[in-house]
């Protein structure tokens, strides 16, 4: 009997939670606005190597702000949340050229990665916001 009630629950809260329209809900951007800080070395809790990025403004698909240091601001910052999840992409630049860095949005927290094209590494964080 115990089994059948798991069952029938598991099945109404699926039932219950299915969009019909086969269309996904929007998660909230808004969420973003703020300042993170950035982990660089997410793999060695023993070192703080950090970055910095904060997102001033989000309008419609897009966002601006700084990325990696003061002064260094984002590029064609671009937003999706179609999926019910966060997205996030952008480019930025400084004297030693390029980076795409990408992002989502999960409990709270940010987890990226930064393609430095020029450099030839790819860097996986995960970010706090701290404002």
């Amino acid at each position: 009997m115990k089994t059948i009630i798991s069952f029938t629950s598991v099945l109404l809260f699926f039932i219950a939670n299915l969009n019909l329209d086969g269309e996904y809900s929007e998660a909230n951007p808004q969420e973003l606005i703020g300042t993170w800080k950035l982990d660089m070395t997410p793999h060695k809790p023993d070192d703080d190597q950090f970055a910095m990025m904060e997102i001033v403004k989000i309008k419609d698909n897009e966002f601006k702000g700084t990325f990696y240091r003061e002064g260094v601001k984002i590029q064609n910052g671009q937003l999706n949340s179609l999926t019910g999840r966060v997205y996030g992409a952008l480019v930025s630049s400084d004297n030693s050229g390029s980076y795409n860095s990408s992002f989502y949005l999960e409990d709270g927290k940010l987890y990226g990665s930064t393609h430095a094209i020029d450099r030839n590494f790819l860097s996986v964080w995960v970010a706090s916001k701290v404002e």
